[in-house]
């Protein structure tokens, strides 16, 4: 399954520690991410990641093409609702769209670790036909 990761700049950090968490279950899919969030995972992780551009300059419009042609499976997009930065990626248009093809979407850890879990289990193998 094709996974797309996105993180605030503060939860850059818990992205980083979900796919350390998650490692085993991550390995086994392909990963996709906005640019800084994507070299992070890789260096805390070891976890090879596709890089969008970073969400500012393009990135979340990758993304959302992605999306649109219904080539991502699951997105968690770790965000920060309090402080979000004006630079920040701001991928409202790509979870529209993730509502549009059905698309799973966490946004923030508890979500994330249950789709996760599911995606194991596979609970999530129903997007295989989808696609």
């Amino acid at each position: 399954m094709n996974i797309a990761l996105v993180a605030h700049d503060n939860k850059k950090i818990l992205m980083e520690n979900l796919c350390i968490a998650y490692r085993h279950i991550f390995a086994k899919h392909t990963l996709f991410a906005t640019g800084t969030t994507g070299t992070l995972i890789e260096e805390s992780s070891g976890l090879p990641v596709n890089k969008y551009l970073a969400g500012h300059l393009g990135g979340e419009e990758q993304l959302s093409a992605q999306i649109a042609s219904n080539d991502i499976d699951l997105v968690i997009f770790l965000r920060d609702p309090v402080a979000p930065k004006n630079y920040e990626p701001d991928i409202h248009s790509a979870l529209r769209l993730c509502d549009m093809h059905n698309i799973p979407v966490a946004t923030n850890l508890a979500t994330a670790e249950v789709l996760l879990l599911a995606l194991e289990r596979g609970d999530l193998d129903w997007r295989n036909i989808v696609r």
